[in-house]
């Protein structure tokens, strides 16, 4: 079983690839579906912001995808006068979030972008299960979800 930080490791090795391959790319990000930051490879943005953002993004975005009758989201493109933001779906659990200059071949970044995809939705299914399975059986049946009895109050 590898450790949380083997697998963060393994996400921000990906991130730095593709900073490489597309050398427009100016950050990125990944994000789990609820908005929560797993991984950044981002310094002028904060990635806090942009992980909430991103996740009600993708939320919107199925929905206009399952109205439209078109089936499941897979990624979404943003372009501004400053540069592009591309968010792509990575497996169940995550969104993979590339920041880009305005000059950038967005064919490129789909193309990096859409193989970096199936990297980070196998390490996040990884972690999915690695801490699944560190949870002790009775953790991971229903009733343990109950909300705690009251305390009683003190007069």
């Amino acid at each position: 079983m590898r450790t949380d930080a083997e697998l963060r490791g393994e996400l921000l090795a990906e991130l730095r690839r593709l900073r490489q391959v597309v050398p427009e790319i100016t950050g990125c990000l990944i994000a789990s579906t609820d908005g929560l930051l797993i991984v950044d490879d981002a310094q002028a943005v904060v990635v806090e912001g942009v992980a909430a953002l991103a996740a009600a993004c993708l939320g919107v975005s199925q929905r206009i995808a399952d109205s439209a009758g078109h089936g499941e989201f897979q990624e979404v493109v943003i372009r501004s006068g400053g540069g592009h933001v591309a968010m792509y779906m990575a497996g169940n659990g995550a969104v993979l979030v590339l920041l880009a200059d305005a000059d950038a071949n967005v064919g490129r970044l789909h193309h990096e972008a859409r193989r970096a995809t199936q990297v980070v939705s196998q390490v996040v299914a990884a972690a999915a299960l690695s801490f699944a399975q560190s949870l002790p059986e009775a953790q991971l049946r229903q009733e343990t979800y109950r909300l705690p009895e009251p305390e009683p109050m003190p007069w």
